[in-house]
């Protein structure tokens, strides 16, 4: 089985980033040049997938806006002689296939992802979510995908968390499979201090069997009134093999204001024409500290 498609949810409000995005979509905030969505969406096309789906919710019109071509811009980035711009923007609306579900509800993560099942199809299916940005040699979902290919069976990406943090997280127990992969035989959503001695974070990555679909409808809402995934993950795992990868790169959390200038920051520094200069500025800033 191929990993053709993408689930991207983009249907929530943003709260954590009030008042910024009252009008405007958590995931239209720019890193460096581009939005985060962005990022997303080019680390899906670099794995080599197919066909995006987005997650959307009111208020998110901008994002598709964002992918879609626009003739009178393109028409007059063209007549002012800013080819390069033209050429750019056209990029991004010719990125990859993508088609829209709206979730009607905020009902949470495992809601959203339920909304798909029409359009997912009786195939496995990748899951990027819109906070998370990994910054890696290898895209993450591609790492993913390569395991994928050789155990068939659904991942979650994992990294390791401060034990005073693991309450904020889904958090996974396993055996090792290989070096950085293990075999899940617990999960537990957000853990009370005690209760688990596994620090092995779950993000906002994952690989997912079709079988999801139909536990998804039975679960029943959870914290804070939310369908949530990781309970219909904890069924999943409990009925075949689920494995939690522990991937190559750094991740930032987009949708936190101390995550996303981390973010800004190391993005910025790797960036192809402004990397050096901000380097340079940053290094002087730290200096006049």
């Amino acid at each position: 089985m191929k990993i053709r498609k993408a689930v991207i949810p983009v249907a929530g409000l943003g709260t954590r980033f009030l008042p910024a995005t009252k009008a405007i979509p958590k995931e239209m905030l720019t890193v460096v040049d581009r939005p985060t969505i962005q990022y997303i969406v080019e680390e899906v096309v670099a794995s080599g997938i197919e066909q995006v789906i987005l997650v959307t919710s009111e208020g998110k019109s901008a994002i598709e806006n964002h992918f879609d071509y626009d003739f009178e811009l393109d028409t007059i980035l063209k007549m002012k002689k800013k080819d390069r711009m033209a050429e750019e923007l056209n990029h991004v609306s010719n990125l990859i296939d993508i088609v829209s579900v709206r979730q009607k509800k905020p009902l949470g993560l495992g809601h959203a992802i339920w909304s798909t099942r029409d359009v997912v199809g009786d195939e496995p299916f990748a899951v990027l979510l819109g906070d998370d940005l990994v910054l890696s040699d290898q895209p993450c979902c591609q790492q993913m995908i390569a395991l994928f290919d050789v155990v068939q069976e659904s991942i979650v990406a994992v990294q390791r968390v401060p034990m005073d943090q693991t309450g904020n997280y889904g958090i996974v127990e396993g055996k090792p499979y290989n070096d950085r992969t293990y075999e899940i035989n617990k999960m537990i959503e957000k853990p009370a201090p005690g209760i688990t001695d596994s620090n092995m974070a779950i993000i906002g990555r994952y690989i997912l069997l079709p079988e999801i679909f139909s536990l998804l409808e039975q679960t029943r809402p959870g914290h804070g009134g939310e369908i949530q995934l990781t309970d219909a993950l904890l069924k999943l795992s409990q009925q075949r093999a689920m494995y939690a990868y522990e991937f190559q790169g750094t991740r930032f959390d987009a949708g936190d204001k101390l995550g996303y200038l981390k973010a800004i920051v190391a993005f910025g520094l790797r960036h192809s024409e402004l990397g050096e200069p901000f380097r340079k500025h940053l290094k002087q800033v730290s200096e006049n500290l």
